[in-house]
């Protein structure tokens, strides 16, 4: 067995704002390849970008800070113990809606790798 801390991991930082934290995932070569978990933190005003999964089906649980996200066709706010299923296939996007960092930890499954997400918008 092998604990993983974020301090311990190559971050991803999009330039949308999001802090990426892989612990466990196939594209980190971390322990797994049939899931992934990260923890996400989102700076004020910051965002994802509208995007999707073919094959991933993604699971968020929200830890600190006030969320806005769209699933779908649903607008939904989110906030430290919530948590939201995004089946495969579903565009989705995550802004930070409050003045302190927003986090959560995903998981994908099966583990996510940058071939699998689709962007939907129009932004670099």
């Amino acid at each position: 067995m092998e604990t993983i801390t974020d301090t311990a991991v190559e971050t991803l930082i999009t330039q949308h704002g999001e802090v990426i934290y892989e612990l466990i995932g196939r594209s980190a070569g971390k322990l797994s390849t049939r899931h992934s978990v990260a923890r996400v933190v989102i700076s004020p005003g910051k965002g994802s970008r509208l995007h999707q999964h073919p094959e991933a089906e993604e699971s968020y649980t929200f830890l600190l800070g006030r969320g806005r996200m769209l699933l779908g066709e649903q607008v939904l706010d989110v906030h430290p113990g919530d948590a939201v299923l995004v089946r495969s296939g579903v565009a989705h996007q995550i802004r930070n809606a409050g003045e302190q960092d927003l986090e959560f930890v995903a998981v994908c499954v099966p583990a996510w790798e940058p071939e699998n997400s689709v962007y939907l918008d129009t932004e670099a």
